[in-house]
């Protein structure tokens, strides 16, 4: 064994899971296909100010969360820690405001971001993200919603049911801070540490705190939507309209305000599961000023994001169907050395057909031979040995039933397509 272990926070993902994997991004890639989103593929690191600038200096993610370094030049940059700031400058950098809009795009892959590790929690993590870029129509935000929820659905999730809320803009969020502030002020040495220092800098946050205190004392504070301004009012009653018209389940929750600054107007989480035991398997918003916070022009978007590993550790507590794990069909076997290269050639002419195919290469003795290509799950074990090679056939043995039977090597390929 190995003296140097993965980091802290990290974990390989093997053959007996990653196919779980491969089912959810199968999925995903079909419906993205059905709603008319294109993948795209984003670096794993970007200069820093992207992050810091676009997703907000005062958050989680930029002040306790980034995994920053120095290139050799002296450049910082930063793993990303989320795709929409990513997605947000591909769309700038590549003028994709020339092309047709939206531009509506998703795209799959590694996050990285200082956490307490912990069950489907972790340093380096996967998200599927979906953005739709150049649009403040607020029929967008109700495909979005629709998009996530079709997803999920698609992968056996149960008991759909989205929050909703809407957090305004630069216009009106004043006013909420302002009032927040005002409650929270006399309850301000109840709260817990990161709430006080949050009060000055980004009170909205402490709406979004797990401590339980904290969820007390802001049972009463004033929402965001009570002090929403007329174009903010219309777009959220324009986004619960368009969630009804598709009789989509959604409740309003005054406390849903995500945890990144680039949020305006609708945010929303989808929560999947049991009444009282519901897992929040992704979450979104609308980010109408994004662009200009990293130096681009006005350019609306709306679009969320899911955790790969929540999505599998949800499937799997809720008995979802991932499809048949992938599995070799035949294997190939020689009875001895002066059958092998009639084996290798058997062996390749059976993968180049499309059939998944192996064979023994641990040089072990011809019962070893036979006993592994019982465990590899192969439905048949094609074996040639001098009397095969004399006959101009190979046997095939059905490794479920145990019954043999003689197949011309020239027709092995057909017979097997036929056979599988």
């Amino acid at each position: 064994m190995s003296s140097i272990k993965a980091p802290r926070g990290v974990r390989d993902i093997l053959p007996g899971e990653s196919w779980k994997w491969e089912h959810v991004f199968s999925v995903t890639r079909k419906v993205a296909g059905d709603f008319d989103y294109r993948e795209v593929h984003l670096p794993v690191f970007e200069h820093t100010e992207l992050f810091s600038r676009g997703v907000g200096e005062t958050t989680d993610v930029v002040e306790k969360e980034m995994y920053t370094f120095e290139d050799r030049s002296g450049r910082s940059l930063t793993l990303r820690p989320e795709l929409s700031a990513s997605m947000v400058r591909s769309y700038l950098e590549n003028r994709m405001d020339k092309q047709h809009q939206p531009a509506k795009l998703w795209s799959a892959g590694p996050m990285f971001r200082y956490e307490r590790p912990q069950k489907g929690r972790y340093r380096q993590f996967w998200q599927i993200d979906f953005e739709a870029i150049g649009s403040q129509d607020p029929l967008l935000d109700v495909e979005s919603i629709e998009l996530s929820l079709e997803l999920f659905r698609r992968l056996g999730l149960s008991n759909l049911e989205v929050l909703v809320n809407s957090v305004g803009c630069p216009a009106c969020r004043p006013v909420h801070r302002k009032a927040l502030q005002d409650f929270l002020r006399p309850r301000l040495k109840e709260l817990c540490e990161s709430c006080r220092g949050r009060f000055d800098r980004n009170p909205l946050r402490i709406l979004d705190c797990k401590n339980p205190t904290c969820q007390a004392l802001t049972e009463d504070a004033p929402s965001t939507i009570s002090c929403l301004c007329d174009e903010c009012a219309v777009h959220f009653d324009a986004v619960r309209k368009g969630l009804a018209m598709i009789g989509a389940s959604f409740e309003v929750d005054n406390r849903l305000v995500r945890g990144l600054d680039y949020y305006t107007k609708t945010a929303y989480e989808v929560l999947s599961g049991e009444l009282g035991a519901q897992n929040a398997v992704c979450g979104g918003g609308r980010y109408d000023n994004l662009a200009e916070s990293i130096g681009g022009p006005h350019t609306p978007g709306m679009g969320f994001a899911a955790g790969a590993e929540r999505i599998v550790l949800t499937m799997e507590e809720q008995g979802c169907s991932f499809g048949e794990p992938p599995r070799c069909d035949i294997f190939v076997v020689h009875a001895d050395d002066s059958s092998l290269e009639a084996a290798v050639s058997a062996l390749y002419d059976i993968r180049r057909a499309g059939i998944a195919a192996d064979m023994d290469y641990t040089g072990r003795t011809l019962r070893a031979r036979f006993k592994t290509a019982g465990a590899s799950g192969a439905a048949f074990a094609c074996v040639l040995g001098p009397e095969e090679i004399a006959s101009g056939k190979v046997t095939l043995k059905d490794l479920r039933s145990g019954e043999q039977q003689a197949v011309e090597r020239a027709k092995l390929v057909d017979f097997l397509k036929t056979a599988l």
